[in-house]
């Protein structure tokens, strides 16, 4: 079989074209400027124009393709970038990443994929078994934590609706009884996006207080239990995006559970750090809520897109998510039909990278990887707290490195956003800007498995190096 342009369905050349490609852009990552060279504007230009009249070879579209978008990419999977909690991809689940392209597989049921189907059960085995969850825990897999937080939330709302006697799916929010949220101060933008989406709002969310590290505070969270009325949901956080604290789960969830709230943890990262026995202080607890999000492309280091959205209630979960269809013909608790379990129904099988990152990393890899991105995030504040220009402004419990930068007859917010920039510019590394109780501040996240000690050697003489310059200007 062959394309309008003679290229046969598969394309040999054409994909190990591509093939030596990636390999030399993944090659080229420990070396390269961390930074992208080019912006949004001018590859816009370079790339843009009016569509081509007549179609062209599809070796000459993705040469064209690579030459003028690389100067754009920034080197996000590569060792030296600290921003935004990404990670990278272990090498094995990059290779089932584009396993799973070429197999071009729709996990939207069983029956359309036995293998996707079956990779998601096995993979959410492991999953509650790696976290310490409770073992008949339903799992989505979706496209992040907040698709993730989403999924969670909707089986929160259908749950604590329904022992209100009403049903949700089936007659909407208007005229339910009103469902309380409460949340921290310092809640991620995902976990308010997902409650705008699911009609449940923003402004009437009550915001309890946190500590100087940004852990809710318990007396203040029981407080606002007492004082909800109907139906209650609980929103706790694994893992805060700019500290790296941990909400006390186990003194906060007991006092949930006299109020018949149900409790979500969004532990986009910080979930992962269930794994290491010497944070069991900070995610003890954890494991008594009845909703969990997380990410697979953050901290297990699989490409992009991979959220796992995590449910005590199969029922609820299920319920809230299931796909009514006149194909759908299978019958529950036949198989595992993917759709019946996320948000979507057409969807890649996003469990193929996670089986096979899991499997190359086993139970030991897990841990000795989580453990040595916080190791190493230690080691970049002790390397930059040594500059008397360095105040490092959170505990280092996980893998985030929160920094503000001050020089004498300077704003230190100013100060410490121009640094930032300086730094993003140098290109050795790669770490975002950030603002912590009102102050601005440089955010180092340590997340991916490729980040060796020299690596975090490197990128902290090079923070120093370009402070200096900034504080002699």
């Amino acid at each position: 079989m062959k394309d309008r342009h003679g290229t046969p369905f598969c394309d040999g050349g054409l994909l190990r074209e591509t093939a030596e490609k990636s390999i030399r852009w993944l090659e080229a990552l420990p070396f390269r400027r961390v930074g992208p060279w080019a912006s949004a504007e001018e590859l816009r230009k370079s790339l843009g124009g009016s569509l081509n009249e007549e179609g062209m070879n599809p070796s000459e579209v993705l040469s064209f393709f690579s030459q003028e978008a690389e100067p754009g990419l920034t080197g996000s999977p590569g060792p030296r970038y600290f921003g935004f909690v990404m990670g990278g991809a272990l090498p094995a689940s990059l290779a089932a990443d584009w396993l799973s392209s070429a197999w071009d597989q729709n996990a939207v049921l069983a029956v359309s994929s036995p293998a996707a189907s079956a990779a998601e059960d096995i993979v959410s085995e492991w999953v509650l078994d790696l976290l310490g969850l409770p073992p008949e825990s339903s799992v989505g897999f979706v496209t992040g934590c907040q698709m993730a937080n989403f999924t969670c939330l909707a089986a929160a709302r259908h749950e604590v609706l329904r022992r209100s006697g009403w049903d949700v799916e089936k007659d909407g929010l208007q005229g339910a009884p009103r469902v309380t949220v409460i949340a921290g101060e310092e809640a991620h933008a995902t976990l308010l996006v997902a409650l705008r989406m699911l009609g449940l709002g923003t402004g009437n969310v009550i915001s309890v207080p946190v500590d100087g590290q940004g852990r809710m505070v318990p007396e203040k969270a029981e407080e606002a239990l007492k004082t909800a009325s109907g139906p209650v949901i609980l929103c706790l956080q694994a893992g805060n995006v700019n500290t790296g604290s941990f909400d006390p789960c186990a003194e906060i969830i007991p006092a949930a559970r006299e109020k018949g709230a149900w409790v979500h943890v969004d532990g986009a990262f910080g979930l992962w750090g269930r794994v290491l026995p010497s944070l069991d202080h900070h995610t003890r607890g954890i494991e008594l809520a009845d909703s969990w999000a997380t990410d697979a492309h953050k901290w297990l280091n699989v490409p992009y897109d991979s959220g796992i959205a995590i449910v005590r209630n199969g029922a609820a979960h299920r319920a809230s998510m299931a796909l009514n269809a006149p194909y759908y013909i299978a019958g529950e608790g036949e198989v595992r039909d993917p759709s019946q379990w996320v948000p979507e129904s057409s969807r890649r099988a996003r469990a193929f990278p996670l089986y096979c990152g899991l499997k190359s990393l086993g139970r030991k890899g897990v841990l000795e990887m989580v453990e040595q991105n916080c190791r190493q995030a230690r080691l970049m504040a002790s390397l930059l707290s040594d500059d008397p220009m360095v105040t490092i402004l959170n505990d280092v419990v996980l893998n985030q490195v929160l920094v503000r930068f001050s020089c004498p007859g300077s704003d230190s917010d100013a100060f410490t956003r121009m640094v930032t920039a300086a730094v993003q510019e140098e290109g050795t590394c790669w770490a975002g800007g950030s603002v912590w109780k009102g102050m601005a501040a440089m955010r180092i996240s340590v997340s991916n498995w490729a980040t060796s000690d020299d690596d975090i050697t490197r990128s902290a003489d090079a923070i120093r190096s370009v402070l200096g310059k900034a504080a002699k200007r």
